[in-house]
């Protein structure tokens, strides 16, 4: 379990709070607009109404005691680079702060931010990708070269085992897990035989992935 401060209640702050929730954090959440901060009260354990850029209220909240700082603001440029520049100042360990454009991620990095998100543009790569086949069904980069599919089966490949197909060998990829019905099986071995009735989760290099199933 972590703790973390969460700076900035829109949609995207809203939707991160609700999953660190779910996943049992200890979460501080920020917001200058009352009624977002009453619309997480559900799911944070703390929660305060006030101006990130604000140094005084920011210090108040003792950010070095966080693990993690995330900071949600989308809308306003100039708040998120001085919330991002702030928590550094005071100390934070680590801070997240979100990017709605190229240029901004650009300077929040240079003001202090650890990390990125970049949420439209993330979900617009795996929009195209997803929806440019048929036959993907879920894709997660991992950095630049590598990343997973969820992929149907090709019909070449039904009813023979992953031995058989030799499919590491052959295209340089990996099956990690099958899925049949919403249930991921990842006891996969050479002697796993693919009917066509589930999905694969293959991870390897991008190029080697697009290769071996057309994409």
């Amino acid at each position: 379990m972590k703790s973390i401060l969460l700076v900035g209640l829109g949609r995207f702050g809203r939707h991160v709070a609700v999953k660190l929730h779910e996943l049992g954090h200890q979460v501080m959440a920020v917001d200058k607009q009352e009624q977002r901060v009453d619309a997480v009260l559900p799911y944070v354990t703390n929660a305060q109404i006030g101006d990130s850029t604000d140094e005084d209220f920011l210090a108040s909240l003792g950010v070095r005691n966080f693990d993690v700082c995330i900071v949600g603001i989308g809308d306003d440029f100039q708040g998120s680079l001085e919330t991002t520049s702030l928590l550094k100042e005071l100390g934070a360990k680590f801070v997240v702060s979100r990017a709605a454009r190229d240029v901004h991620a650009k300077f929040l990095l240079r003001n202090g931010a650890d990390e990125i998100v970049y949420p439209e543009k993330q979900l617009a790569t795996w929009t195209a990708i997803r929806y440019s086949a048929d036959h993907i069904f879920d894709y997660i980069e991992l950095g630049g070269e590598y990343a997973i599919f969820e992929i149907a089966v090709p019909d070449a490949w039904k009813g023979r085992t992953i031995g058989q197909l030799d499919i590491r060998k052959k295209h340089n990829i990996n099956i990690m897990a099958t899925k049949r019905n919403g249930k991921l099986d990842m006891n996969v071995t050479p002697d796993t035989m693919l009917s066509g009735e589930e999905t694969m989760l293959v991870l390897g290099k991008n190029k080697h992935i697009h290769k071996c199933f057309h994409l």
